[in-house]
Parts: structure tokens; C-alpha cells; sequence
């Protein structure tokens, strides 16, 4: 069936029309992986409606664009886009008072409206404090 369709509308054709069905699917199972195959196969198509390429190539370029496109999606989606949810990069030196003493290594403190755990030397309730780093959602502090 597929070698019928592929002679009645040529291997180009069928690599567009591939592609297209790929891409389409992504829409009814969204996952972002089926657009980068269907990248690859309209790719392909648009390479051997240019050049004249035997079956093998035109299945080994479509493994190479597919393998290529879905490793740079990849890269793509790890990079964080903004500091959004990111708390640290808006609270590492900040300064303000501590709402509970640190006793034990282990006390709190408040930002805007979010009480915060926090670690550090032992200092009283209300002594000013200086944010070093995070870990997780705990504060280092460090006395001003």
C-alpha cells in the first residue's frame, strides 16, 4: 500500500504528506516529539523533490534529520527560558530581620509575604541578617 501511494503521488510527495500527518498528530497527542519527526520526514521531502535520491537515502537523511532535530529540540527545552519560580535569584543578598531566633543552626525569617526557614549562626529574633545562598527552600544567612 505504501509503495502504491508512494508511485502514484512520488517519494517526495509522500515524505510532505508524512510530515504533515506527524505534525497534525502532535496536535490530538501533545508531547512535543512527533512535530521534530514530522520536521525531518517534510524535510525530507522537500531534499529528494530537489535531488533524486534511491529509498535507502532518503531513509537514512530522514534518520539523520530526525535524530538532529529531536536533539536540538532537547537542548532547546533544558535551557531555563526566565528567572520565573525562581526565588533564590531574587533573594541571595537580600537583607531583613529574623522573624525567629536561629537556635541550633535552624530559624526563619520573612520576605514580602513568604516565611522562610533559614540556617546560620545563632542569632536572636530580630537581629539583620544577610542571604548567602539556598538550598532547596532553605535560606543561608549570614549576620549584616
Amino acid at each position: 500500500m505504501l509503495s502504491q501511494l508512494t508511485a502514484e503521488i512520488g517519494p517526495a510527495w509522500a515524505w510532505i504528506l508524512a510530515g504533515l500527518l506527524l505534525m497534525g498528530t502532535e496536535l490530538a497527542l501533545p508531547g512535543v516529539f512527533l512535530v521534530w519527526l514530522g520536521l525531518a520526514a517534510l524535510l525530507t521531502g522537500l531534499l529528494s523533490a530537489l535531488v533524486t535520491l534511491p529509498w535507502q537515502a532518503q531513509l537514512l537523511v530522514f534518520a539523520g534529520l530526525a535524530v538532529a532535530s529531536v536533539t536540538i529540540a532537547s537542548r532547546l527545552t533544558k535551557r531555563p527560558i526566565s528567572g520565573l519560580n525562581r526565588a533564590d535569584r531574587g533573594l541571595i543578598g537580600r537583607e531583613g530581620a529574623l522573624a525567629a531566633a536561629i537556635v541550633g543552626g535552624a530559624g526563619s525569617i520573612c520576605f514580602d509575604d513568604t516565611l522562610w526557614r533559614v540556617t546560620g549562626p545563632d542569632l536572636p529574633a530580630g537581629a539583620r541578617v544577610r542571604v548567602t545562598g539556598m538550598t532547596g527552600t532553605v535560606l543561608t544567612v549570614a549576620p549584616v
